[in-house]
């Protein structure tokens, strides 16, 4: 029989283990927020565009507008809405809803990350 082996303790979580996971929240037809779909949004803040979002996180324009679609759709107010005219021709923005959603995940995901972390350092074994 060979020897038993144990993780050296830090006086913290076993050695090499983490607790990990991902939130995403559903809403009446699936996914509506997750950590992909709220990059996007940020990125479409950022650009003012869908297209040059999509291009930024190598996904296709159809991919990125049906995740807005999906998102608008679900949601009590959209949260991308189309600007028109301007020097720039138009293009995208983010409604109030859709900074309140982004802020909303981000705090979302950060109670998750110190949960996770938490529940990390009670690992004994």
């Amino acid at each position: 029989m060979g020897k038993k082996h144990r993780a050296k303790r830090t006086g913290t979580a076993a050695e090499g283990y983490r607790c990990r996971g991902r939130a995403w929240i559903e809403g009446r037809d699936g996914t509506f927020l997750g950590y992909g779909r709220v990059v996007l949004l940020e990125r479409i803040r950022e650009t003012g565009s869908i297209s040059k979002a999509a291009k930024t996180m190598e996904m296709s324009y159809k991919h990125a507008w049906d995740l807005v679609d999906s998102m608008n759709r679900q949601a009590v107010e959209p949260l991308v809405e189309k600007v028109s005219g301007g020097r720039g021709g138009g293009g995208t923005r983010l409604t109030g809803a859709g900074e309140r959603a982004v802020a909303a995940f981000w705090a979302l995901h950060k109670r998750l990350e110190k949960f996770l972390a938490e529940e990390s350092n009670k690992l004994d074994f």
